[in-house]
């Protein structure tokens, strides 16, 4: 039974990793060849803007006026060292709840998304997505940053939402 359980899994993060890479490369290929040289497209009211830009940095931009050695070391060494860590943390915890397998599953295939990017892309990521209503909008992102958003935020909301489980049990936790 155990064996049938982490072919399960493996199936699911395989499933998870193959179709949320495949939509990112795809996505942002497409973004390269229609969006580059052409003004900002915008969707459903403004909602929706796709609007190409490379990022030398993280989240929102953070770090791109660092160094390119400092960039290369932050944004693909430390993001590949992530990207084992998770690995290995899937690996050995088969048995974890499956919304927290399938979150660091969806984390890894948007981490893997992006250091694609940057490893062919001279550290530079596509991105090409903006939503928002009137003056309140996101920042400027791609699906591998939705894979890794959505995958943080069920982890998070998962382990929030997860009993103390001394406290469960009849024991008090000592914080």
């Amino acid at each position: 039974m155990a064996r049938y359980r982490k072919l399960g899994r493996l199936t699911l993060a395989l499933v998870i990793l193959s179709s949320f890479i495949g939509c990112d490369q795809a996505t942002k290929h497409y973004a390269t060849e229609t969006l580059q040289y052409s003004e900002p497209q915008s969707y459903l009211g403004d909602t929706v803007r796709l609007d190409y830009a490379l990022n030398r940095g993280g989240f929102l931009s953070l770090g791109s006026n660092l160094t390119p050695n400092v960039r290369f070391c932050i944004f693909i060494g430390l993001n590949l060292c992530v990207m084992l860590a998770i690995t290995v943390m899937l690996i050995y915890n088969w048995n974890a709840s499956l919304v927290i397998f399938s979150s660091l599953a969806y984390i890894l295939a948007g981490g893997i998304g992006n250091l694609i990017d940057r490893i062919s892309n001279d550290g530079l990521v596509t991105d090409f997505v903006n939503v928002g209503v009137g003056p309140i909008r996101t920042g400027i992102f791609n699906v591998a940053d939705v894979g890794v958003m959505f995958g943080a935020a069920a982890l998070v909301f998962c382990l929030w939402r997860e009993p103390d489980r001394e406290t469960e049990s009849g024991r008090e936790s000592v914080v």
